[in-house]
């Protein structure tokens, strides 16, 4: 079966063009797993969390014993701990076969939890487990954001967190590595645990690790992508120019690389486009590709728009920055600025705030301007954009 380019779900490397990510993999394993450490892998979305966890189970899985679970459509585990205490022993039961896991093993850890204590009694499990098993064992926990805004998951970190200090000390047995997968920091995540309660920062997982590692692509990963086509198409396109293009309009965030890729490969060539894929990977194909993904809806701009709503200081700081002018100094810990980045919208260019990339710049620029003109308000002129050089960053030149 021929490979495809991928932007839903995960990308599996037999069947899909995708970067080659072995070296970061690489990466995590020796700086994290190996040296105990618990971490978020925290990044925006559609950044390739859940493709970087699928191929680090399987490059971890040859020496110790791998927990992958996701948070995702697990609303009633969050009805109570008992509830998350059951739903956690099954769906990890369900690893623990997967990876023919002595029986006795799985029949110990499947003993109910107890009712009156669940989540002491899941601490005594986890303890039992690891010190049956003759590999290490590693807990991965993907969209774990999706329900971090109540007391229990707070008590399922509380736990976590408990479990490591104590083993920390040599008091206690657990997880080799903790791994929490989504868009937020779990460390300083700001959550509401009751309706008149006040918005408070969360604490329990201020033991990880921060965790520093570069997902975006660079030009030379986009390029070594477009080689690997180029050896099954022969299109004779100049794969690093390409390449270089594909990162000028993208800063290497994921989903834009890919995308862009995904709709040259599929919907430029032939119709009304170009006829060839010669012609399509091209200067002249990438750009109508850019096009193309800019009048799609998509996922990942409906994201945006929905932030942006939520948000109304962000959005206003980003106006302010495309059509102002406005230099903000790149400080993290500046909430508005810290939540662009932890969104991917913003990045720091020289100490100071910018969009993050220029697909992003020309999205937002156009979305604003379209709400300007729907209420009624002062359009800018031309002149006034190109007097700070948007119009020349935003206008796609053939």
């Amino acid at each position: 079966m021929a490979k495809c380019f991928c932007v839903t779900g995960t990308c599996i490397p037999e069947k899909n063009y995708m970067i080659d990510i072995s070296d970061r993999i690489g990466q995590i394993i020796e700086r994290y797993i190996q040296r105990g450490q618990y971490f978020t892998m925290n990044r925006a979305r559609q950044y390739g969390k859940t493709t970087t966890l699928f191929l680090l189970e399987r490059a971890l899985r040859e020496n110790y014993v791998v927990l992958s679970l996701s948070f995702e459509a697990t609303d009633e585990y969050f009805q109570s701990m008992a509830s998350l205490a059951e739903g956690l022993v099954m769906d990890i039961a369900k690893c623990l076969r997967a990876q023919n896991v002595d029986n006795d093993i799985v029949a110990t850890w499947c003993e109910p939890v107890s009712e009156k204590f669940p989540m002491k009694s899941l601490g005594m499990k986890i303890s039992t487990l690891c010190r049956s098993c003759d590999k290490k064992i590693v807990l991965m926990i993907d969209e774990v954001d999706k329900s971090s805004d109540n007391q229990i998951f707070l008590s399922f970190l509380g736990l976590l967190r408990e479990k490591y200090l104590k083993w920390q000390q040599g008091k206690d047995v657990t997880f080799q590595s903790v791994i929490l997968a989504g868009v937020y920091d779990i460390k300083t995540l700001r959550i509401k645990l009751h309706p008149q309660e006040e918005t408070k920062y969360n604490s329990p997982w201020n033991v990880a690790a921060d965790f520093d590692i570069d997902m975006s692509f660079s030009a030379k990963e986009i390029e070594a992508m477009l080689k690997e086509y180029e050896a099954d198409y022969h299109t004779g396109m100049d794969v690093a120019a390409i390449s270089r293009l594909l990162y000028d309009y993208t800063s290497g965030y994921p989903y834009l690389v890919s995308r862009i890729c995904q709709i040259t490969d599929e919907r430029i060539v032939g119709g009304e486009m170009l006829e060839s894929r010669a012609k399509a990977w091209t200067k002249e194909g990438m750009l109508l590709a850019v096009k193309w993904l800019l009048k799609e809806p998509n996922t990942l701009f409906d994201d945006m728009t929905k932030k942006l709503l939520d948000y109304p200081g962000l959005k206003e700081m980003i106006q302010s920055i495309l059509f102002g002018g406005v230099g903000f100094p790149f400080k993290r810990e500046t909430p508005l600025i810290d939540l662009g980045v932890t969104f991917g919208f913003l990045k720091e260019n020289q100490g100071i705030v910018a969009v993050a990339n220029r697909i992003f710049e020309i999205q937002l620029y156009e979305t604003f301007l379209a709400e300007m003109a729907i209420n009624g308000e002062k359009m800018y002129t031309e002149s006034d954009l190109d007097k700070g050089g948007l119009v020349w960053r935003c206008k796609i030149k053939m």
